[in-house]
């Protein structure tokens, strides 16, 4: 049976509000592109970063802690869903749209866009190892990349990186030449930031691939298709006032509200679980 939010528990802080979660706080950018193309929906936020990053745990574990995150989500208020994390669309979506009765909106690297995008006929793909290895992935080198190089590369440590705030750092910036510094001599002209967390770390990217290479990232489309959802099922909001923006965090980290603020750069609520 489906879960229904008229089962949770606890009075919605923010009723009628779009739920997001990222394994941290890379879902952020996601939020952003929400915010901007739909300003009077209130939006609440859970940043797993207890349990960062998702790409290395068990199918199972990223099943259960989606159920947990969106069924919290929804006991304050959310009548949509957006898995704001590559890794968890590709292990817990259709766990989720089987048991939730609401809008469930994931993530999928932007690979139909590179593809549309490339003139050398290279793509190159940034991403966690559990978005490079799941079925979701393969599906999309199958259906667009037959006439296509997709030259793809797992980078371990560059979500911890964004998760400790360290998004100018040298170290995070050797990090990123280790993994982008391949694609190139591989031919790509079009990048895919096959993970949330990547745009935060953007302009390092830019800089280390050159002006002549493409960043895509799917935070906009995720938003228009919210926008689609929520219009299809009327359930858009009908204030004329801005929406609130709230926001949990498990971070173990002191500075997580400082981290979460910095990177969201407007007004945000936030809680410390």
């Amino acid at each position: 049976m489906p879960y229904s939010s008229t089962l949770a528990a606890g009075k919605p802080e923010l009723p009628s509000a779009i739920g997001i979660f990222d394994s941290g706080v890379g879902g952020l950018s996601v939020l952003r592109h929400i915010h901007e193309q739909l300003p009077r929906e209130s939006l609440l936020y859970f940043a797993d970063s207890l349990h960062a990053p998702y790409g290395p745990k068990s199918q199972a574990f990223i099943i259960e802690r989606s159920r947990t995150i969106a069924r919290f989500l929804i006991a304050h208020g959310a009548k949509a869903i957006v898995v704001a994390c590559n890794t968890a669309t590709a292990a817990a979506i259709h766990s989720l749209r089987q048991e939730l009765d609401l809008p469930i909106i994931g993530m999928e690297p932007a690979v139909k866009p590179a593809v549309a995008a490339t003139r050398t006929g290279v793509v190159g793909v940034l991403a966690t190892t559990g978005t490079l290895q799941s079925a979701q992935f393969a599906a999309l080198l199958e259906n667009y990349g037959k006439n296509i190089k997709i030259v793809t590369q797992a980078c371990i440590g560059l979500v911890e990186c964004v998760e400790q705030g360290e998004l100018t750092f040298e170290t995070t910036r050797a990090l990123i030449a280790r993994y982008v510094q391949p694609l190139i001599d591989a031919g790509a002209d079009t990048i895919v930031l096959g993970c949330t967390h990547y745009p935060f770390v953007k302009p390092l990217i830019a800089e280390i691939a050159g002006p002549d290479v493409v960043l895509i990232d799917t935070g906009e489309a995720v938003a228009r298709q919210v926008r689609h959802r929520l219009h299809e099922g009327a359930l858009l909001s009908g204030s004329s006032l801005s929406g609130e923006i709230k926001c949990w965090t498990n971070s173990p980290d002191s500075s997580a509200s400082q981290l979460i603020q910095r990177l969201h750069g407007g007004e945000i609520t936030i809680e410390c679980l």
